[in-house]
């Protein structure tokens, strides 16, 4: 049985729901008389209109609004806040901005930093942005920013067309594309910010405007890669492109034949030149077990001879590899539901993968099995090799990558644990390790310098240089243009 402390306060909390109340409470015209409302929630709940509700913390929609993926990165907000126009976020913002009260912004709860889109202030709960509507002549998709990548996946299939989204089941989409987005599609239409062409946003100021390349090129460009800084966006328009089935999966590998998975993974990392063609290679201790995974994708029912052979030959202990459409093939590498668990992702950039630095990889998953508390549940490494082309895609400025000149393959560190009161040693060591890959990687010749660091994977305290380089100046110019009192540094996450 897990548990973590925070999950039996959720429960007991459901319980008290459960035994006073019954069914969900909804708070909007009546807010004066919901004494567990602060008054910020209060006055958003009293002016905002019937398309939005405002919860306080015994309603179960509440429960709904603030819980994430890991558990880690929940917290007890003042109360939740469902808007269901962009002009109720504005009447929101405006609000908050004149109270200073702290908030978050949650899209799909994916998110591992705590405090990034949860708080102890207002909980935003996008959660009613979920419309998806395709127009076939253009080529588009416009999404609400409440929707996970599953949803717009499943929506588009009927088409036989895609977009270019998250790689595994239950990533939100607005989180995901504001931080940059890689993709199983990078290699061909590069980061999924390289595939958005407008973004409804509500301005600090509460005001909804429509951000495109020809409306606003300063915005356009900070809300690619720059995250929440700017405001809160409501919708995204992304181009989409024909999908046919897909092949691939999941294959798991033990510890006795780590040094072929090693030799294949470097192998397919150096020369693979096949656009529809990705894996990400895991080196990871599970309790303690030693092993690697592998998530493989090719983009066609049927890869070519040869590409993925040398994988393919190494004896695994779990296989599910084959021809399906593209959801049932997201689905099948199976993340797991950490809502119950705790977890942190950390990450380094390198510009390849030898052999050296993934042995490197292998060092450091034994060390920290061996100094980690037992507790720690999942030590894991993971290896995306892209293309050296990937950035290739779109001459348009983003604000990530700092340069387009050179390619950027992550590699997502990420701990997994139970107990709150183990926190601080994994964040400890998730710090570490990073700064110990990187200067392995620096030493072999396969790391960036100066560091670059993607933003969905960074954990909280990296300094927003790394993700920004030379950009970070104009990045900051349009925030004080856009926000000059600051509405959004009431919201967490990394701040420009």
């Amino acid at each position: 049985m897990i548990g973590a402390t925070l999950l039996t306060e959720i429960v007991t909390l459901a319980s008290a729901i459960n035994s006073l109340f019954g069914d969900t409470q909804k708070i909007h015209s009546q807010a004066e008389s919901r004494p567990l409302l602060s008054d910020t929630c209060q006055e958003i709940a009293s002016s905002i209109s019937s398309a939005s509700n405002v919860y306080d913390k015994m309603s179960a929609k509440y429960l709904e609004d603030i819980s994430h993926f890991a558990s880690s990165s929940t917290q007890f907000a003042e109360c939740s806040f469902e808007p269901g126009t962009p002009e109720d976020v504005g009447i929101a913002l405006r609000i908050l901005g004149r109270a200073r009260t702290p908030f978050a912004v949650k899209g799909g709860g994916h998110a591992t930093n705590p405090g990034f889109s949860s708080t102890e202030g207002v909980q935003i709960a996008m959660t009613r942005f979920s419309k998806i509507v395709y127009h076939s002549k253009a080529g588009i998709v416009s999404v609400g920013a409440g929707l996970t990548w599953d949803d717009v996946y499943e929506a588009l299939e009927r088409y036989g067309v895609n977009v270019a989204g998250g790689r595994i089941s239950g990533v939100g989409v607005a989180g995901y594309t504001l931080g940059g987005g890689y993709s199983w599609h990078t290699n061909q239409y590069g980061l999924t910010i390289d595939t958005a062409l407008a973004f409804e946003l509500v301005t600090p100021n509460g005001t909804v405007i429509d951000v495109t390349e020809a409306s606003s090129p300063d915005l356009f460009f900070a809300l690619k890669g720059g995250m929440n800084n700017y405001g809160i966006v409501t919708r995204f328009t992304f181009k989409t492109f024909p999908q046919t089935q897909v092949w691939g999966g999941l294959i798991s590998y033990s510890e006795d034949v780590l040094d072929q998975f090693i030799t294949a993974t470097t192998n397919f990392a150096a020369n693979n030149t096949d656009p529809k063609a990705g894996i990400i290679a895991l080196y990871h201790a599970r309790g303690s077990q030693f092993g690697g995974s592998l998530d493989i994708f090719y983009d066609a029912p049927t890869p070519p001879a040869g590409i993925f052979d040398e994988f393919l030959a190494i004896p695994s202990f779990r296989r599910d590899v084959s021809t399906r459409s593209f959801l049932p093939f997201l689905k099948s590498l199976i993340p797991v539901s950490h809502n119950s668990l705790r977890l942190v992702f950390h990450s380094i950039s390198l510009a390849k993968y030898p052999a050296s630095f993934i042995q490197s990889i292998i060092n450091e998953t034994h060390y920290w099995r061996q100094n980690l508390p037992d507790d720690v549940y999942d030590i894991s490494y993971d290896v995306q090799p892209f293309l050296p082309s990937l950035f290739s895609h779109s001459t348009t400025p983003t604000a990530y990558p700092p340069s387009r000149t050179q390619g950027l393959f992550p590699l997502n560190i990420h701990f997994i644990w139970n107990q709150r009161e183990n926190d601080q040693a994994v964040y400890d060591a998730a710090r570490v390790t990073a700064r110990t890959l990187q200067a392995h990687a620096v030493e072999d010749g396969s790391g960036v310098v100066p560091p670059v660091v993607y933003p969905n994977y960074a954990m909280f305290g990296t300094p927003v240089t790394n993700f920004y380089g030379d950009n970070l100046p104009r990045l900051q110019m349009i925030k004080g243009a856009v926000d000059p009192d600051d509405v959004m540094g009431l919201a967490g996450g990394f701040k420009i």
